[in-house]
């Protein structure tokens, strides 16, 4: 049951991570052009800067979960290296459910909350251009979500590695 669970979360992000892989495509074509645009026309974009950040920040918190799949972020474990396995895998399982799991599902609320308030409003940004921005604060609590759903899947997997460590133990 729990690589069924695991498994099917893993998919999710990994697939979610590739799509969000490609707005790497939209984000360069808007550098392109506004670069083009400022030096070469001296005809700066209004809404250039915006949407390279909307980009670029959707980028980013998709590509959160895409990366603690792949056990990406940047740890500092050099006391916990030294331990045995099964030290490390209860130290990481602590870490999850009292750390990580919490503040991520804080995170979602909050976020939630931020971008149901904003669709409620329908809020725009305060610049010049005045995009609407309410997508993007739904967008964020979504990547909040994967995040949280990924590190379910890092739980569970961690969990399923101490089992199997204590069947072999005995």
């Amino acid at each position: 049951m729990i690589d069924r669970i695991s498994g099917g979360i893993d998919w999710l992000v990994e697939k979610q991570g590739n799509i969000a892989s490609l707005l790497i495509i939209p984000l360069l074509f808007v550098v392109v052009y506004e670069v083009f645009m400022r030096y070469g026309f001296n005809r700066p974009t209004i809404w250039g800067f915006e949407v390279t950040m909307f980009i670029y920040g959707m980028h980013y918190m998709f590509g959160l979960s895409y990366m603690d799949h792949y056990d990406g972020h940047v740890k500092v474990d050099v006391f916990v290296t030294r331990m045995p396995l099964k030290t490390q895998l209860i130290i990481k399982i602590l870490n999850h459910l009292i750390i990580s799991l919490p503040v991520l599902i804080g995170l979602l609320i909050w976020t939630t909350l931020f971008g149901i308030t904003s669709t409620g409003y329908l809020e725009k940004n305060w610049t010049s251009w005045a995009p609407y921005i309410w997508p993007y604060k739904d967008l964020m609590a979504l990547g909040v979500f994967f995040l949280l759903l990924q590190d379910v899947s890092n739980l569970l997997k961690t969990i399923r590695q101490l089992k199997t460590i204590a069947k072999e133990d005995k």
